[in-house]
């Protein structure tokens, strides 16, 4: 078991020419112009372009840069996330003996959502869940009460070595929702939808919420869309978005274009809350993470591991942890 959590802030938070037909087919043409001007009229502007910060590691297994919390991000444009760990493609030696990965730790009060392009993590938990995530797949963790996890490279993976790339979210939850029962839902990628884009443009998995007529598996509490996107250079991805929902587009690799702005791999793409869709154009083969989320207006306070809306709740929390609330750790040997 895990000694006394110690508190630790973490901060909370870029000519039109008129033309006036004469027959009929003028007439379809004004009208099919005045609709491609209506409806990039109603795409989002973009707010800013944020590079991601240094790497550090996570335990001994995953070294990752984050996106946000940060200072120059408020905590409000993001919702519902809360924080992002992108770990790009990087190599591991064979390991002959023991474990990379991070051990036993809490968490209470929001969602942990994993997402691999490359190599193996086994996942086990303290409500009796145990799964391995490789290649496509997505884990959908709710700590909500309170549950200890944790994530190691997959036994089989460690010994070969091999290459681990991987996305870690922490996605909060709304007050009513913080202290429901811990869920688990385990999400293979042959249980993901795929949606090619025209013209051999690239593809869309759609994860949760919907695109282009398909839903995607994970049940989230509040209205999520999270789409994993391959888009071909001098191609372009268009989303609906209801206009109070935030959204983010995080580019892991070549280079998008978005309301007169640029964004590379490594950095994220913020859109401005003043449209109803948004578009991305890729300047190069891009790989993108896009999120959109209806916001939770509520207070944050975030010590660690440990997300919810007072100081006095973040007290139990960590006194329901030291008094050994937050699930059995199975034994040595045990699933």
């Amino acid at each position: 078991m895990m000694g006394v959590i110690m508190r630790r802030p973490v901060p909370e938070g870029a000519g039109r020419t008129q033309v006036v037909g004469m027959t009929n087919i003028d007439t379809r043409q004004d009208q099919r112009s005045n609709g491609r001007r209506g409806a990039r009229a109603n795409r989002r502007s973009v707010e800013g372009v944020f590079r991601s910060t240094g790497f550090h590691w996570v335990g001994d297994g995953f070294f990752v840069s984050s996106y946000f919390p940060r200072p120059s991000l408020p905590a409000e444009r993001v919702s519902p996330f809360l924080l992002m760990d992108y770990g790009p493609a990087r190599e591991f030696e064979p390991l002959a003996r023991g474990e990379r990965g991070v051990g036993w730790h809490p968490h209470r009060g929001f969602e942990t959502v994993t997402l691999a392009w490359e190599g193996a993590v086994a996942h086990k938990d303290s409500f009796g869940h145990a799964g391995v995530i490789g290649p496509g797949d997505v884990q959908w963790m709710t700590a909500a009460s309170g549950i200890l996890h944790q994530e190691y490279h997959e036994e089989g993976f460690a010994r070969r070595g091999g290459r681990m790339h991987m996305m870690q979210l922490w996605v909060n939850l709304p007050r009513a929702q913080k202290m429901s029962a811990p869920g688990y839902q385990p999400i293979p990628a042959s249980r993901i939808p795929t949606v090619g884009l025209p013209g051999d443009g690239g593809s869309v998995r759609v994860i949760a919420g919907e695109y282009a007529g398909q839903r995607g598996p994970a049940r989230t509490f509040t209205p999520i869309t999270m789409l994993d996107v391959t888009l071909r250079k001098g191609h372009e991805l268009v989303l609906d978005v209801p206009v109070d929902h935030n959204a983010l587009a995080v580019v892991t690799s070549g280079e998008v274009a978005a309301g007169g702005e640029r964004g590379k791999g490594g950095e994220l793409v913020l859109f401005e809350n003043d449209g109803g869709q948004l578009a991305l154009g890729a300047e190069a083969d891009a790989h993108v993470v896009v999120l959109a989320g209806e916001p939770i207006d509520e207070p944050i306070v975030q010590y660690g591991p440990f997300v919810m809306n007072t100081e006095a709740e973040i007290d139990v929390a960590i006194a329901d942890f030291n008094a050994g609330r937050f699930g059995r750790v199975p034994e040595d040997g045990e699933v």
